[in-house]
């Protein structure tokens, strides 16, 4: 069911004005082929017109027009196109943000004839990119958080490797602060940021919302010991009380043993191969958890073909290409993505590097987030209230408390959609 009424299109359209025709970009040109108009991000905007020539010969009757899109406007822009019927045919997109595009109507249900897409895929990479039991959109490259760690300081503390629980890794953390010095910490955990206690809360075997997603579950006792975690590591003096804007340069206070853990996603390994001198000796690991090996997040960016369409047999073609285990293995070495197909980790240039490995360990025990469209701004009350009870205004049962209260406020027009389908 809808969970965003058909007039919203209006409303949007009212809100987004002109600028909706400024996305629209260039018609198809009248020279016999189809026009493929592709919007893609940051990155992959840059780098994915390397790998479209083979495509392209493969298909001489499709072109594809790629039009780059910054990060930090690509979600509004969507709306706003969709708003302005102006979406193009096929579009990256954040994991995330499937769900949302998925209840206003926007995206076309996968075809009978690519089902086979979904074969050879992390499950929990898949799950973010099927609403109601049906596939909307196919995984294009994935990331998770894990930890980088300094395996020098660690060593030097009595450690070859990163405990896989709670209590061992906090024991190794303060060894670590003994070594680095006191006026040092253990890990990074920026105040300001929700990605590290979402690690933490997906641990437990409670789901995060209750009642077909319509209320929080953050009150649930395995969130509370997430909180508890979370906070004891600032209580203990492991974790600095600092936003991520305190924080001046990440990669040389690394470098300087500032902190010695760091919760990161698979791009931070060029970072800091490019940046960090040679001596600073570094790995990464899989997340602790409770009792043993710890889950995370399922991240990265997806491939969707809107229903506006006019070209979706074409559209899905492209998407079959860029799905290729062979094509996302040759995307890997241009951009360093994470490839969606496991099969594409075989590859030697992923199946080779150390830095990578622990990567395809946590994808495994990934675990889906809620796909409500309203889950971003429930993270983002998460973290408000997180970083207050650790400056000491919440414990971690009333914290816990007031997220939910914060939740359900955000979740009412569900609730009453829900409850009108019920009615009807």
């Amino acid at each position: 069911m809808s969970l965003i009424r058909p007039d919203r299109r209006k409303t949007l359209g009212l809100l987004a004005g002109a600028a909706a025709g400024g996305l629209a970009g260039c018609g198809p040109r009248n020279d016999g082929r189809t026009h493929l108009r592709f919007w893609a991000m940051g990155n992959e905007a840059t780098n994915v017109p390397q790998i479209l020539p083979e495509f392209e010969r493969l298909n001489p009757d499709i072109k594809v027009d790629v039009q780059a899109l910054p990060w930090t406007a690509a979600h509004q822009k969507l709306l706003t196109a969709y708003a302005g019927d102006s979406l193009p045919d096929l579009s990256q997109v954040g994991n995330t943000w499937v769900s949302e595009m998925a209840a206003i109507g926007a995206i076309s249900a996968m075809p009978a004839f690519a089902s086979d897409l979904l074969t050879d895929q992390f499950p929990a990479v898949l799950e973010t990119n099927e609403i109601g039991g049906r596939a909307v959109a196919t995984p294009w490259y994935v990331d998770t958080r894990l930890i980088f760690y300094r395996s020098d300081l660690l060593q030097q503390a009595g450690y070859d490797a990163i405990p896989q629980t709670w209590a061992g890794w906090k024991q190794a953390m303060h060894a670590v602060k003994r070594v680095a010095g006191q006026d040092k910490y253990a890990v990074l955990l920026p105040v300001n940021e929700f990605e590290q206690l979402l690690t933490f809360g997906l641990q437990g075997a409670d789901p995060l919302l209750r009642d077909q997603d319509t209320r929080g579950n953050f009150s649930s006792p395995s969130f509370v010991a997430a909180l508890a975690f979370y906070k004891s590591l600032f209580d203990e003096g492991l974790a600095p009380v600092a936003s991520s804007t305190q924080i001046s340069n990440v990669w040389t206070e690394f470098e300087r043993g500032w902190f010695s853990f760091y919760f990161s996603g698979p791009w931070t390994v060029g970072d800091f191969r490019n940046r960090l001198k040679p001596e600073t000796q570094w790995m990464t690991s899989g997340v602790p958890g409770p009792t043993g090996p710890g889950a995370s997040a399922p991240g990265g960016s997806s491939l969707v073909v809107y229903r506006s369409s006019p070209h979706q047999e074409a559209a899905w073609k492209l998407v079959r290409y860029l799905a290729d285990p062979a094509v996302q293995a040759r995307f890997n070495g241009i951009t360093g993505n994470l490839p969606a197909r496991e099969s594409a980790w075989a590859t030697p240039a992923v199946a080779n590097d150390p830095a990578i490995a622990a990567f395809k360990g946590q994808l495994s025990r990934a675990k889906a987030v809620p796909k409500v469209p309203e889950w971003e701004r429930i993270v983002t009350e998460m973290q408000i209230v997180a970083e207050r009870m650790v400056r000491g205004e919440y414990t971690p049962e009333t914290a816990a408390r007031e997220i939910d209260v914060r939740a359900d406020r955000l979740l009412e027009k569900r609730r009453w959609m829900i409850e009108q389908g019920r009615a009807s």
